[in-house]
């Protein structure tokens, strides 16, 4: 994976969002440009929106990696069937 998002115009702020670990309640701070963040009490792995980012960003089967990426694709087109019926 990326150490950040290569995806994000190089000229915004990256703005920080607070999380809350379901493993052990600790509160994890998140940069929009880090695609995860590492809880500094149990190391339970927390993400940004890695579903949102991979329908359009160029760089998503880079940063993801190529089997995240397919999965995450294969269940798009399978929503997308959804929505049709």
């Amino acid at each position: 994976m990326f150490a950040g998002c290569h995806g994000m115009d190089k000229m915004k702020t990256p703005t920080i969002e607070e999380k809350i670990c379901p493993q052990c309640g600790n509160e994890i701070e998140i940069f929009s440009t880090d695609a995860q963040a590492v809880c500094e009490k149990c190391g339970f792995v927390v993400y940004n929106n890695l579903q949102s980012c991979v329908r359009w960003c160029k760089y998503a089967e880079l940063c993801v990696g190529p089997e995240l990426y397919g999965k995450l694709k294969a269940a798009f087109s399978e929503e997308k069937k959804r929505e049709r019926r």
